[in-house]
């Protein structure tokens, strides 16, 4: 990340206390912010981790002994049919299917003990002191939670762009004494020695990623989860978004999940649900490097006690701060209020499973993108991102006119408080720390040695460039919807409101892999756009036209850069070409690739996808 650590060092320099957090005035008030490792670092680790947990839990319940939530589930209506179901379908004894399911929910379930909860509190402050200067918590959204928890079922759906994401969740809870979650994790995690174990006795339980057509699996599965949340035994915590984005933007959403917890409420079992948003946002990955090599092809290493301990390194790193914010919660019941008709669950037994209708499934996509659209928004954004964003637009062109200029810190701090500004105007969650260091000097791209191939030297600067777009990625949810215009606005034969409007139609079609974009809000999408840059005065919108002003030259030009990686990630000859070329290397010599970004594996999955959605290529099977 050598674009980036010279700046930041000098930044760092600042006033980096949480409070220092940048709001529009414009938009609602958030949270402010409480750095929870100051105490831990005034205060014995030992007393913190043996300290007297008693979290209070839905309607006053005493918590649930593992083998009886077992029991309640193994002996549900819901279970027993479809163990019927399978055994006339398999011709196998109803005993036997009866036991298979046992066994299923045996290898899933949690079995929460605090002696191991407490030994992961004193494990994980000695490290998150380590890695980590600060970690800072809207603690008015923890006590929204804690009420929340009291009054209904609740379900918490974080950010997900970590390993330590769900480690961070219980630490936070733990700390702030509230019920710990059980957290929906793969079966990857159960194959670590020791390590699978010690997250089971911590609230994890083990799914596997796909069920196929397996009708008992599902429902044990299904029926565990509803059980625990329609009795209340604990808040219900699973990843939204399915898996860690290595991308840094946020990812398709899942329905699953989401589909079960919803259950409850659409069948009456439930008076409500709380589904509680919470935006995990870091400073610097633990794993950007990793990132950027698995999405240049480098597998993916597999999960295991040994490579824990093998990456015990990282502690010698500064990872920065992280911010949790903790959203309001959502109810159900509100999102549901004129968008479901509860009485078709009349019709049917609730213990028999249906297959969820198209009303239901549209309720459930839509509640989904909104969730995800809430983690965005509060989303804290820090210095790296901006710089990232500049650095990467100034590669590029160098990139495209054949020289290695790099930038003049002057004016790359200027640009910085430019974009800084910008980026307060539309609404953006900014932790900003002070600048009274002058900044001279020049930053670039280091030289290769000399002794590097043209292919080590090539994936050597795309691992820097991934590095750095991961970053950038981390602001794009800001600018998406007036870069899409500005994009369309380039694009339209004319300035005809119309025909703008029908490129950035085209446009935001094409993205709808790539970037969260709620189906069915095209319009809502253009007319926020066109607010966006008329309040900040790079829009004139008539009643036919819409124009771009002098001022809004350099806003549009930006913007549209934002998008250009991935408009050349989605043109069919190069993605095709490189999807399938066996010398993908060669295609990336100068003068064929204007973007690294584009040899991204995510890039290359969505925009295929985006291409067969839209008719633009077929797969035949041969």
């Amino acid at each position: 990340f050598n674009l980036l650590l010279p700046i930041i060092t000098l930044l760092r320099r600042g006033d980096l206390s949480c409070s220092s957090v940048v709001l529009n005035p414009m938009l609602k008030k958030r949270d402010d912010f409480e750095d929870m490792l100051e105490e831990r670092r005034n205060s014995s680790d030992l007393r913190y981790a043996l300290r007297c947990y008693t979290p209070v839990l839905y309607k006053g319940l005493a918590p649930c002994k593992a083998s009886m939530l077992k029991s309640m589930v193994l002996q549900s209506d819901q279970l027993h049919h479809v163990i019927g179901q399978v055994s006339r379908e398999t011709g196998r004894a109803a005993d036997d299917v009866q036991e298979e399911a046992s066994a299923i929910l045996e290898e899933m379930a949690h079995c929460l003990q605090l002696s191991t909860v407490r030994f992961f509190a004193f494990t994980l402050s000695k490290v998150f002191k380590t890695l980590f200067r600060s970690i800072c918590v809207n603690e008015e959204g923890i006590q929204r939670l804690q009420q929340a928890i009291q009054e209904h079922p609740v379900v918490l759906l974080p950010s997900h762009r970590s390993y330590m994401d769900f480690l961070l969740m219980s630490y936070i809870l733990y700390t702030y004494d509230i019920a710990l979650p059980v957290i929906a994790a793969g079966m990857d995690f159960m194959g670590m020695k020791f390590v699978g174990e010690m997250l089971r006795m911590s609230g994890a339980f083990f799914i596997r990623r796909s069920f196929g057509g397996d009708k008992l699996y599902w429902s044990v599965f299904s029926e565990y989860v509803k059980t625990m949340l329609k009795n209340g035994f604990a808040p219900v915590e699973f990843f939204l978004e399915g898996t860690r984005s290595r991308t840094s933007k946020s990812l398709t959403p899942k329905l699953g999940l989401l589909n079960i917890v919803m259950d409850p409420y659409l069948k009456g079992e439930v008076y409500d649900i709380n589904v509680v948003p919470v935006s995990i946002s870091y400073e610097r990955i633990l794993e950007e490097a990793l990132y950027a090599r698995e999405m240049l092809g480098v597998p993916k290493p597999k999960e295991s006690t040994s490579g824990l301990f093998k990456a015990r390194k990282v502690l010698s790193e500064d990872y920065g701060s992280i911010h949790v914010y903790f959203g309001q919660p959502v109810s159900v019941r509100s999102l549901a209020q004129g968008r479901v008709n509860r009485c078709q669950f009349n019709l049917v037994p609730r213990h028999i499973p249906r297959r969820p209708s198209e009303e239901i499934q549209s309720f459930v996509n839509d509640s989904a993108y909104r969730l995800v659209r809430a983690q965005e928004e509060n989303m804290v954004l820090k210095p790296w991102v901006l710089l990232a964003s500049l650095l990467l637009q100034n590669h590029h062109q160098d990139q495209t006119a054949g020289q290695k200029r790099g930038m003049v810190l002057e004016e790359l701090t200027a640009q910085a408080v430019w974009l800084r500004d910008m980026f307060r105007e539309y609404g953006a969650f900014l932790h900003w720390p002070g600048m009274n260091t002058v900044l001279s000097g020049q930053v670039k791209p280091g030289e290769p040695h000399s002794t590097v191939t043209p292919e080590e030297e090539l994936l050597s600067q795309a691992v820097i460039v991934l590095s750095c777009a991961s970053y950038r990625n981390q602001g794009l949810h800001v600018f998406l919807r007036p870069a899409l215009l500005a994009s369309a606005i380039n694009a339209a034969s004319s300035n005809l409101k119309q025909e703008v409007f029908n490129s950035f139609s085209f446009l935001r079609n094409m993205f709808s892999n790539e970037f969260i974009l709620c189906p069915g809000a095209t319009v809502q999408d253009f007319e926020e756009a066109c607010y966006l840059l008329v309040k900040t005065g790079a829009l004139q919108v008539t009643q036919q036209e819409l124009l771009v002003t002098e001022r809004g030259q350099r806003t549009v030009a930006f913007l549209t850069s934002m998008l250009d990686p991935f408009l050349q990630g989605y043109q069919v000859r190069e993605t095709l070409y490189k999807m399938f070329s066996p010398c993908l290397v060669r295609l990336c010599f100068p003068g064929r690739l204007r973007y690294t970004e584009v040899l991204s594996s995510d890039l290359q999955k969505n925009s295929l996808a985006a291409l067969l959605r839209l008719g633009a290529v077929q797969k035949i099977k041969a």
